[in-house]
């Protein structure tokens, strides 16, 4: 069947607009809500941008162990809104005094669950950026909190509600790409060797030991704070636990299997170089270069990424291919999405992208939507369970790398069967004084 552009582009507006189908019902609510930000860095800024241009927050307190950050961010709260908010270094003082109504989580990815977990035990609705845990049972406690809490979760899955996401999943659950046997997520960029970095002292402000929190303590370096720790794998989970969470949950967007039977991951730093860690300086160590194979019951999924060579031998450098028997769908970023029919005699369909700039976001539709689901009480697009379930893929996958072989995963239990080296691995031991979350 030929099916238009035109027609995509209406079905996109109308599955758009039924996310807030309910409150569209009804007088918009102007209820405001006393809302903090824990990690008050760029990301976390960005977002509370949103909650603030939304006319529903007002700001109480910020929280950081930058007090840099700290300051920065309520200058620029004081000068969009008027709100003045507290500033914190501990997030649990912050709860206990301010008591805040919806709490935004945007600090580096080994302190998602346990910020999360708290502020939903003291009463908030949150907002956490994805991957809901650096480990797989860290991930599962939190989803099992929200549930006992019956606190809202909004994860920060901005690809789950931006038009052409959208529409190109209506697409493929229509059957325009017909059956699916694979699908390939891929993440492409340029680099090269990597060359250590002095360590230093942290610099004025910065509670260094608090920033490591319940992860290893390394010596501070500038390669970490700001914004470098992605690629760090006691803060972090490289390139799979941070993009690929988003391309991954495409899959299990797409799909109606929720998670994968198998898993295989291979890759390294042959480009990057071997990690260093001493006293005098240290590298990243994540995989510069990775390749995980998913196996689930009706089809696999490939995804790989490469931090050298960039992509320009082929059309685009991140996105899903879906490979089916009409044809192959590009599902895209900057580039939106382009279906190649089989057949040459039809034509290639192609949606651009509508994404907000200068960051190719959609955090103003994802923030909406967490407002309007708290609203009418119901479950939001970034859900914590499927976010959890996105989490997941990426962390199996981090996992068979670090194991160096091959995985089976029951997704219903959430356990490795007959595996007790892998399932050690679904949780870690954490640092200091910090006790890794129960629900």
């Amino acid at each position: 069947m030929n099916v238009t552009r035109r027609h995509f582009v209406k079905s996109a507006t109308a599955a758009t607009l039924a996310f807030g189908a309910v409150p569209l019902l009804r007088a918009q609510s102007t209820r405001k809500f006393r809302t903090a930000l824990i990690g008050s860095g760029w990301w976390g800024m960005n977002i509370l941008r949103e909650a603030m241009a939304s006319g529903r927050s007002k700001v109480i307190a910020l929280g950081d162990v930058d007090t840099r950050a700290l300051d920065a961010t309520a200058m620029h709260v004081n000068d969009a809104s008027g709100d003045q908010p507290k500033k914190y270094r501990d997030f649990r003082e912050l709860l206990d005094k301010e008591k805040p109504e919806i709490v935004i989580v945007a600090t580096p990815d080994h302190w998602h669950s346990l910020i999360s977990i708290a502020a939903l035990r003291a009463g908030a609705h949150v907002f956490v950026e994805k991957p809901t845990g650096h480990t797989v049972r860290e991930s599962r406690a939190m989803v099992d909190v929200a549930k006992a809490t019956g606190r809202l979760v909004q994860v920060g899955l901005h690809r789950r509600i931006g038009p052409h996401f959208v529409s190109g999943m209506k697409f493929l659950k229509e059957g325009g790409a017909g059956q699916i046997g694979m699908v390939r997520a891929f993440v492409h960029s340029g680099g090269g060797k990597e060359r250590p970095a002095p360590n230093a002292d942290p610099p004025e402000g910065l509670d260094w030991d608090f920033y490591c929190g319940p992860a290893q303590l390394r010596p501070f370096n500038t390669k970490i704070h700001p914004g470098g720790w992605r690629n760090f794998l006691g803060f972090a989970n490289g390139t799979l636990g941070d993009w690929g969470v988003h391309w991954l949950d495409q899959v299990l967007r797409w799909t109606d299997e929720k998670f994968p039977r198998r898993i295989f991951s291979t890759g390294g730093r042959p480009v990057q170089g071997e990690p260093v860690l001493n006293e005098r300086e240290q590298t990243s160590d994540a995989p510069d270069s990775q390749i995980a194979v998913y196996q689930f019951e009706s089809f696999t999924v490939n995804w790989e990424h490469r931090k050298f060579a960039d992509n320009k031998a082929e059309k685009s450098a991140i996105g899903c291919n879906f490979y089916g028997t009409k044809g192959t769908f590009h599902l895209g970023w900057r580039d939106g999405w382009t279906f190649y029919p089989a057949n040459d005699n039809d034509k290639i369909l192609h949606e651009p992208s509508q994404i907000q700039e200068p960051d190719g976001h959609n955090l103003t539709l994802l923030w909406k939507n967490f407002l309007e689901s708290i609203d009418a009480g119901r479950v939001p697009i970034g859900d914590v369970e499927s976010a959890h379930r996105a989490t997941n893929m990426s962390l199996l996958g981090m996992l068979s790398l670090k194991l160096g072989r091959s995985i089976q995963w029951d997704g219903d239990k959430e356990t490795i069967p007959g595996d007790a080296e892998a399932n050690q691995l679904l949780s870690r031991a954490y640092r200091g004084p910090w006790e890794y979350p129960k629900a």
